[in-house]
């Protein structure tokens, strides 16, 4: 996959005036709609080999309802980047100078001759479409028939892996005159392939949950994260996120009583009726463990356990490439929430082999690249879990033992969480580990004790628990801006504990490895990181989904990125504004002789994400970003500058 918007070579940068002074791209005659009947066809976001490999039942029933979304292409996308970088680096003239969604459609979305020329051609069909206010997305309403008349298709009921859906193994079709300026048409195929990132306890490293009135004993609380992070200093302020809106973006629905259950149970004062869910596109379906409930569970409770006072907005769409892609675009361009997490995800390389096999479209990438700009234009604070499978993020999804990263984190506009491991002594009963100092997630500590969780040797349990902070370098997207010139960015120190032997799904396995350096490309990721380890992980409170018991255990960096979300949301109360998109700004705050980052740049074994390790001196490191922060630190820096 080449994501060309950002791979150009640097632009000259603009100034401020002249950035806000843009004008719409306009078109030096009007398109002749009517006047050709020349069809061309446009890309879906699902390719062609689940198609034409699908079980196919039958024509849809032509009355079926069908949502269909036609993402569009930006325009002047080089001085859109350039904006970016402005807004976000402390010292440009135009930094924290962020658009309204309106200044945004006027410089960067189609011009209105191009989305009326759609919307009116779908009407003509009886297809009744919202434009979102970015100018970037329509979503078209209609019935099967409909559709398939207005796309020259033939929609079909299929089946791919167990999963029902409907479908076209044909191209969709536009008019050449409108064809252009649509980047992908999303959900006349509406197979769903996302799942979730969270890490699910394993039996042997579960501890027990069988209190009803608390967190079960040993798991972390929200209390902890604020006295591990110093977030109690903005508390005895007065800072507690009045004022201020979360947006939390899921492809599973929620129950609200479990969240206002465990901040009760946490002793927490919240803002009454904070919570506000948003079902787009009909909705993700109802609450269920199978569909990742838990991990929207968790992104609203961890979120809103941090900010307290702030509001929280759910938006829950269903499992599809179009809901994805229009939470996302509703999120943005509803424009409330000052900060944005989601912890759904895959690997880059499960991107690459999807597009090289023509599982995935190459446009579909791009479409969550427009709207994350989108948000950094506006002053959001976006994050994203950078993966749970250490430094081989394909393992859990394309199951190939290579290097690899998770996107959406993987993205320049967002920041990327990773995990660390918090330091005590670990009881497992039998046993105990003592964890000295906390060090970046990477379960490589428990391998020694491989006779004690049932395995037969070391390498067999090391080649099952491969786990821990997603980390490392992006084959999609270049050394932003941000990062460049930091110390230790594309140079890492790496204990390689596995080695793959074909890419395929076998390893080598080293239990003594040798540290050895050597130089990376592109984005690193993640950019910072705190406690995601399921052994020192928190408490999760639901009445629905863990069976008999109310509470589990639960880890991963899908914590991270919520607990995020609630920190830039004290973060923007303390400023009195957004602060927008975190990495311009956090990298320069580490690279300062009061850094609010602990770097955990400890060389070895004991501190890695499975290859990954600390580098000595180093501000950046693969696996742990920029280190752990003070928040309290860190949120003086963001109102100083």
């Amino acid at each position: 996959m080449t994501f060309h918007s950002s791979r150009r070579k640097k632009p000259l940068i603009l100034s401020a005036s002249a950035l806000l002074a843009m004008t719409p791209l306009l078109f030096s005659a009007p398109f002749a709609w009517a006047s050709t009947q020349q069809t061309v066809p446009v890309p879906q976001g699902v390719g062609q080999e689940i198609l034409q490999k699908s079980t196919v039942f039958g024509s849809t029933p032509t009355n079926t309802p069908v949502t269909v979304s036609i993402v569009l292409k930006t325009v002047n996308t080089a001085q859109l980047q350039q904006y970016i970088q402005q807004t976000g680096t402390p010292g440009s003239a135009a930094y924290r100078h962020y658009l309204s969604v309106a200044r945004f459609a006027m410089q960067f979305g189609q011009p209105q001759v191009v989305v009326q020329g759609i919307t009116n051609y779908l009407a003509k069909y009886g297809i009744q479409t919202t434009v979102y206010p970015d100018h970037l997305n329509i979503t078209a309403n209609g019935t099967a028939g409909q559709f398939d008349q207005a796309f020259a298709v033939k929609l079909q009921d299929m089946m791919f892996k167990g999963l029902k859906f409907h479908g076209t193994q044909a191209s969709p079709q536009l008019p050449a005159a409108l064809a252009n300026p649509v980047l992908a048409v999303l959900g006349l195929t509406n197979y769903g392939n996302f799942t979730s990132q969270l890490v699910k306890p394993i039996s042997q490293l579960q501890k027990p949950a069988t209190s009803t009135s608390g967190p079960p004993a040993g798991s972390q609380t929200p209390a902890d994260f604020e006295s591990q992070y110093n977030v109690t200093p903005l508390y005895q302020s007065g800072n507690k996120g009045q004022g201020q809106t979360i947006g939390i973006v899921t492809l599973a629905s929620i129950n609200p009583s479990d969240a206002y259950t465990f901040w009760k149970l946490n002793h927490i004062h919240v803002l009454q009726n904070r919570l506000h869910l948003i079902n787009v596109n009909g909705g993700a379906g109802p609450v269920s463990a199978a569909t990742g409930s838990v991990e929207t569970t968790v992104d609203v409770q961890q979120s809103g356990a941090v900010a307290p006072q702030a509001k929280i907005l759910v938006y829950q769409a269903p499992n599809t490439d179009y809901g994805f892609a229009d939470a996302f675009f509703q999120a943005v361009t509803d424009n409330q929430a000052g900060s944005i997490s989601t912890s759904w995800g895959e690997s880059e390389s499960a991107i690459d082999y999807s597009i090289t096999h023509n599982l995935e479209s190459p446009y579909y990438a791009q479409v969550f690249n427009e709207i994350f700009m989108e948000a950094a234009s506006q002053g959001i604070s976006m994050f994203a879990a950078a993966g749970d499978q250490g430094a081989y993020d394909a393992t859990s999804d394309l199951g190939t033992t290579n290097l690899a990263v998770d996107s959406p984190a993987d993205s320049p506009y967002i920041t990327a969480a990773g995990g660390t491991t918090l330091p005590g002594v670990q009881n497992f009963g039998s046993f105990t580990i003592n964890v000295p100092q906390q060090r970046t997630w990477g379960w490589n500590y428990l391998w020694p004790y491989w006779s004690e969780f049932g395995y037969s040797n070391e390498a067999s349990f090391a080649e099952a628990t491969v786990v821990g902070s997603g980390g490392g370098y992006s084959t999609l997207f270049a050394t932003p801006w941000y990062q460049q010139g930091v110390p230790g960015v594309n140079r890492y120190s790496a204990t390689p504990y596995l080695t793959p032997i074909d890419h395929n799904s076998a390893w080598t396995f080293n239990p003594d490895p040798q540290v050895v350096t050597g130089t990376g490309q592109g984005r690193n990721i993640p950019d910072l990181a705190m406690n995601a380890d399921p052994i020192t992980g928190y408490g999760v409170y639901s009445s629905t989904l863990f069976g008999t018991n109310t509470w589990a255990v639960y880890g991963g960096t899908s914590f991270v990125a919520p607990q995020l979300a609630g920190i830039a949301a004290l973060v923007n109360q303390k400023t009195g504004s957004r602060v927008g998109l975190w990495n311009g700004q956090i990298y320069q705050f580490a690279a300062s002789p009061q850094s609010p980052f602990t770097p955990l740049n400890t060389t070895g074994p004991s501190n890695g994400n499975l290859y990954y390790t600390g580098t000595k001196g180093a501000i950046y490191n693969p696996g742990s970003g920029l280190g752990v922060p003070n928040v309290a630190k860190l949120a003086q820096d963001f109102a100083d500058k």
